[in-house]
C-alpha cells in the first residue's frame, strides 16, 4: 500500500493532546516514539520533535530521518518553497536565541514538525514537545530552514 504526506498528517491529527507527564513519571507513548531509532532517551523530558516525526512516518511507511536531531530532517524528501507546501509537508525550523546556523549545519538546535497552514508572517505547525504537547504551533517564517516533501 503507497501511503501520501497527507495520509502522515492525519495520523498526526490523532496524537494531538498527547504530552510529557511531569516528575519522575513519564509517557510511555513518548517514550516508543523516542526509542523507535534510538535506545538512550531515559525519560520523556528531552527534545522529541524528531521523534514524533519519524514515528508518524514509520507508521506512514513514509521516508525519515531515524535521528533525534531535527534538522535531520533537511536531508529528507525533496526541498520545496514554503509558498508550494501542504499539509503533511515537514517544516524544519532554527530553535534557540541569537543567531543560528543556517540549513548546511544539521548539528545545531532545530524544531521540526508538520506543515498545518500559513498565518501571515507565521507557519503553522503540527509537531511534538510543542509547549510539551503535540499540537498546532505558530512559529515566526524567519526561522525556516527548510521545507521537505517527502515521496
Amino acid at each position: 500500500m503507497n501511503f501520501t504526506k497527507e495520509h502522515a498528517f492525519d495520523l498526526a491529527q490523532r496524537y494531538v493532546g498527547i504530552e510529557e507527564v511531569g516528575g519522575s513519571l513519564d509517557n510511555p507513548a513518548i517514550l516508543a516514539m523516542l526509542r523507535l531509532d534510538n535506545k538512550w532517551p531515559e525519560g520523556d523530558e528531552v527534545p522529541w520533535c524528531s521523534a514524533f516525526t519519524n514515528h508518524i512516518c514509520w507508521l506512514a511507511r513514509l521516508p525519515r530521518s531515524k535521528d533525534l536531531r531535527a534538522r535531520s530532517w533537511l536531508t529528507i524528501g525533496k526541498g520545496i518553497n514554503l509558498d508550494k507546501a501542504e499539509p503533511g509537508d515537514i517544516i524544519v525550523l532554527k530553535r534557540g536565541k541569537g543567531e543560528q546556523p543556517g540549513p548546511e549545519v544539521l548539528d545545531a538546535p532545530g524544531h521540526v514538525g508538520f506543515y498545518a497552514g500559513r498565518f501571515g508572517e507565521f507557519i503553522e505547525i503540527l509537531g511534538g514537545n510543542q509547549s510539551d504537547t503535540v499540537k498546532v504551533s505558530r512559529y515566526p517564517t524567519k526561522r525556516l530552514l527548510g521545507v521537505r516533501r517527502l515521496e
